[in-house]
């Protein structure tokens, strides 16, 4: 009996297959719709293949149609490629007789590997363009992409197929010494504003030498990238005041991922490191985006790292982290931490005026600022923080407790805050007889304090901590901490401001 049950639903299956119009298409008659009409690859340096952009192609219709061709308009030669439905065609160029059922869609995803003599003299874009079908039924999607020139700076790959590494430590890295009589390039050491740089791997300087950034420098870091400075060398960021958002004039450092979706995403390169014996290191006007560590200094030999304009953004880690270092910051506007937007750690020695420091970054681990003297299980353990002193400044955030001392008996924690907006929640039984965290009482430590007060950022998500007179920041500082121009380079009045920004009397866009 069930056997013949069996047979009766094999029988009733291959009937209704035998009914269906899968493969009895129609030709298409240029109906189809489409997701956008012009598709935006965005910037990509020449030769450096782009993100992979989506399409979706739309049959409407209560046919099952043929798309008899699906091609590029340059044909073979175009350096855009394509699959459509997972399908190869020839060479990503050309596909032929594509179905799509009624009712339906399909995927196109697109990419392009460009060089600047590929594009156009005047704009320096190249463009393409889908074509569907053609004749009466042709229809296109428009392709555009902006390439950019670039000097590339990498490891050598060796016969072996190795890469050369760099010691730091006890340990290799990836990475390659910039050389200033290279063939190819000139002198590594000098980068100018005539080209972005893109840069694979650590640049290191080498000892005895100095790597300077001329103003309007942009450098683009791959992925486990950076610059390392050595044993008695320097590095010399030269910025100046830019007039407009393009940050024409500042020095930039940020990922090599162009693309709207990746201009907020920390993490995507390494750091620019300050190590042990760096010697009279400087930073201007500079502006550094999505590392993982902003800038990592390491026993520097005690000249003073001066880091002035220079705001730092979105890192996974650590936005600056010091190690037993000396730094002189003024106007340094910090945003953002997976950790700590500021960390003075194993001692020290540290000034900062009229400076932001925000973190609304999602974790409770999270501060604007951490100071400490020691290092668990460091050898020695603990080293003296001789000076940590916040003048004229904001420590603020989206948690309670934005702020965090750490010390160590057996070495010196000296530490000062005058006339700063620091937001810290002291009420609970864990702080309120900390002797680190009284605000209004110890006044060997802190000097008009401001605790707990909104400063009003203007945009958070957007970098943009500027404040207005509305702020409780506003006209809070003390002249004799004056920096008489702020980041953007105005005249701050008096009294000023708090933090980085005089503020704005009109809104910002």
């Amino acid at each position: 009996m069930r056997a013949k049950i069996l047979l009766l639903l094999i029988g009733i299956i291959l009937s209704i297959s035998s009914c269906r119009s899968d493969f009895e298409t129609i030709a298409s008659n240029g109906t189809l719709k489409f997701s956008r009409d012009t598709i935006y690859l965005d910037t990509v340096f020449t030769n450096i293949g782009s993100s992979t952009y989506r399409l979706k192609v739309y049959n409407k219709s209560k046919n099952d149609i043929t798309i008899p061709t699906i091609q590029l308009a340059r044909g073979l030669t175009s350096k855009y490629r394509m699959t459509v439905d997972g399908m190869q065609g020839n060479n990503g160029k050309i596909f032929n007789n594509v179905d799509l059922l009624a009712k339906d869609s399909l995927y196109i995803f697109i990419e392009t590997t460009a060089n600047i003599a590929d594009a156009n003299a005047t704009d320096f874009l190249y463009t393409d363009q889908i074509q569907f079908d053609s004749g009466q039924n042709l229809q296109t999607v428009e392709l555009v992409t902006l390439i950019q020139d670039a000097v590339f700076l990498f490891p050598q790959r060796f016969a072996d197929g190795t890469k050369e590494i760099l010691p730091v430590g006890n340990e290799t890295i990836e990475g390659f010494f910039l050389d200033e009589n290279d063939a190819i390039n000139g002198n590594e050491l000098q980068f100018t504003n005539t080209k972005p740089y893109v840069i694979y791997g650590y640049a290191a300087v080498p000892s005895n030498k100095i790597a300077t950034f001329e103003a309007g420098t942009k450098v683009h870091f791959h992925a486990n990238s950076g610059i390392i400075v050595g044993n008695n060398a320097s590095i010399q960021v030269n910025g100046s005041l830019s007039t407009t958002e393009k940050l024409e004039n500042e020095v930039v450092f940020e990922g090599d991922r162009l693309e709207p979706d990746f201009s907020n995403v920390p993490g995507q390169w390494g750091t620019i490191w300050l190590t042990d014996g760096s010697t009279n290191n400087s930073f201007n006007h500079l502006t550094i985006k999505n590392a993982t560590i902003g800038i990592l200094i390491q026993n520097n030999d005690q000249t003073t790292v001066s880091i002035k304009n220079t705001q730092i953004y979105n890192s996974s880690n650590y936005g600056i982290l010091a190690q037993t270092a000396k730094i002189n910051g003024e106007n340094v506007v910090i945003n953002n931490a997976g950790q700590a937007s500021l960390a003075c750690t194993y001692g020290g020695n540290y000034q900062f005026t009229h400076s932001t420091f925000n973190n609304n970054w999602n974790s409770s681990n999270q501060v604007a600022v951490f100071i400490s003297n020691f290092i668990s299980g460091a050898v020695p353990e603990s080293k003296d923080l001789t000076r940590a002193t916040f003048n004229n400044c904001i420590i603020y955030g989206s948690y309670s407790n934005e702020m965090s001392l750490n010390r160590k008996t057996g070495a010196i924690f000296n530490y000062q805050f005058n006339n700063c907006l620091i937001k810290f929640d002291n009420s609970s039984a864990r702080f309120a007889t900390n002797p680190d965290y009284q605000f209004t009482t110890d006044l060997v430590h802190y000097n008009a304090i401001i605790l707990n007060k909104d400063p009003k950022f203007f945009k958070i998500a957007d970098n943009k901590l500027n404040i207005d007179d509305t702020s409780a920041a506003f006209a809070k500082g003390n002249s004799a901490f004056l920096i008489p121009l702020d980041i953007l380079g105005r005249a701050r009045t008096l009294p000023p401001d708090l933090g980085g920004y005089q503020n704005m009397i009109f809104p910002l866009n």
